[in-house]
């Protein structure tokens, strides 16, 4: 008898909780437009004993970003986004001049030659206020002082570049990024559960998973001072807990929401671009966000989804981690199958292969060595 998805999750939850690495783990595995089934395991919250659920709010952190990718192609296929304009005929004099040979089409797939300083105070608390989006990314661009290397060239990661990717689909679509993205992604798709505060309803209605981070009693404090106030809590064994924050900047990393809710996003790219029986992306748009064409480290990238540059096989995935949570979307675009996984551990263990035994598991087969299900 073949294992179910939920045995196999509790497996691998098993091996990664040998290293005392990860409190909890959330899948949901898709083919197609549906999502066939979910599980969870391990405890959403330690110190107080919760258990992990499918339901649990985690934040996405760059996961995000294939929401983002997601919007940008949707406007492109409406007319009214153009991947190859330059960037400053969107943002006019916020964009700087040293970057003017920057398209669209760059800043979704990493090749824009921006620069990717190190994302780690970029956050606050939940309830406190966020700085303003423009101010915030004016400030980062600023500091660029030119392109790494010819755009369009290679792939070289930036969460800055997708920080501008939001400010362009906001002028784009002539509303703010956030309410597009929630008004023509997040709603069609029955998302109910996601949003970028943790203080929206929608994340409000659901259980909150804490995210955790192992560290001995002086790394601790040495988040503390690296961290805003408030947002390192109780220590539960090797662990310390992290109370609810956000990102700074929505559009790179700021989604919060279940792993149901994020199998939605995989399942509309599974099901090329149809879900429900709505079309929210053309099929173009769907495959050119999985052609990865353009060479980079560590990844290899399309307009949105990219590949670890020494991988195997057809699968694409998107991770998101960052302090507390370790997260990936993946998918194979031969077979339409997928999943999303969600894990509350800075830890960053070998998730990809969970989800593809996961997605094996599910529908019965066993996973060829590069990982992909016949």
């Amino acid at each position: 008898m073949r294992p179910s998805v939920g045995a196999v999750c509790g497996m691998a939850l098993a091996d990664v909780m040998g290293g005392q690495d990860a409190p909890g783990v959330a899948i949901a595995v898709v083919s197609g437009d549906a999502i066939v089934a979910s599980a969870a395991t391990g405890f959403a919250d330690l110190a107080r004993g919760t258990a992990m659920s499918s339901d649990g709010a985690c934040n996405w952190f760059s996961m995000t970003k294939i929401a983002t990718a997601t919007a940008a192609m949707m406007l492109a296929d409406r007319g009214a986004l153009d991947l190859e304009a330059p960037v400053s005929g969107y943002l006019g004099d916020a964009w700087p001049k040293r970057f003017a040979a920057v398209r669209v089409r760059h800043l979704i797939n990493h090749s824009s030659g921006l620069r990717n300083p190190i994302p780690i105070r970029w956050v606050h608390r939940a309830g406190d206020p966020a700085p303003d989006e423009r101010q915030f990314l004016a400030r980062l661009l600023a500091k660029q002082r030119k392109p790494r290397f010819e755009p369009g060239t290679r792939a070289a990661y930036s969460n800055v570049g997708y920080l501008a990717l939001g400010a362009v689909i906001g002028e784009a679509s002539g509303t703010a990024y956030e309410a597009f993205v929630a008004a023509e992604l997040l709603q069609p798709l029955g998302m109910s559960q996601t949003a970028y505060h943790w203080t929206d309803p929608a994340v409000g209605a659901v259980p909150a998973v804490t995210g955790h981070q192992r560290a001995s009693l002086p790394m601790a404090r040495v988040l503390q001072r690296f961290l805003p106030p408030g947002i390192v809590g109780s220590r539960s064994g090797k662990f310390v807990a992290l109370e609810a924050f956000e990102v700074d900047g929505a559009a790179y990393g700021g989604l919060i929401g279940s792993v149901a809710d994020a199998a939605r996003l995989v399942a509309l790219h599974c099901n090329d671009g149809v879900f429900a029986g709505q079309r929210l992306l053309t099929r173009r748009s769907v495959r050119a966000m999985a052609d990865i064409a353009t060479k980079g480290r560590p990844y290899d990238v399309g307009l949105g989804w990219f590949r670890p540059r020494r991988a195997r096989g057809p699968h694409v995935e998107h991770f998101g981690g960052g302090m507390g949570f370790w997260n990936v979307l993946r998918l194979d675009p031969t077979t339409g199958r997928g999943a999303a996984v969600m894990s509350n551990t800075t830890h960053r263990w070998d998730i990809a292969g969970f989800a593809d035994a996961a997605v094996s598991a599910a529908f019965g087969a066993s996973a060829r060595p590069d990982g992909s299900v016949p």
